[in-house]
């Protein structure tokens, strides 16, 4: 059974005319940890991935592909990765469902192209920080 609508396969599509680049989402899965959500997240993820020739999908296990997981700093699953031309260390842990679904497809569409939609000032300010800043941003419907 499909987890999206026709009618939310047709408003991505449109969102996904907006791609820019190739987009690579790289699933991390482990069915003896987290059976049903990994099964739910590849499910989700591949039915996005049909919806643009732009992306592709690749699922790994962190059990066996421990150096992938560590390079990518996965250490919980389900996880997805969404990388562009390079990784912008953009993650979703958890299925990016519900109210994260719009925040994936943003994600997709913003690593294709590799630009941030920032204005001059912002861009000048983050320049100005002394050091690499690890921003994480958790969010849940309740």
């Amino acid at each position: 059974m499909a987890i999206l609508q026709s009618r939310d396969e047709d408003a991505v599509r449109k969102e996904f005319q907006r791609i820019a680049g190739p987009v690579k989402l790289v699933v991390f899965s482990q069915e003896l940890v987290a059976g049903d959500l990994c099964r739910q997240n590849e499910q989700l993820i591949k039915e996005v991935a049909a919806l643009s020739d732009q992306i592709s999908v690749e699922v790994l296990n962190p059990a066996i592909d421990k150096e992938r997981a560590q390079a990518y700093g996965i250490e919980e699953v389900p996880a997805t990765v969404v990388e562009g031309a390079r990784d912008y260390g953009v993650r979703f842990l958890g299925i990016p469902a519900g109210y994260e679904f719009s925040n994936l497809i943003d994600s997709i569409i913003a690593v294709s192209s590799g630009e941030a939609a920032l204005t001059d000032d912002t861009k000048a300010s983050l320049a100005a920080l002394a050091g690499d800043v690890d921003i994480k941003v958790f969010s849940t419907p309740t």
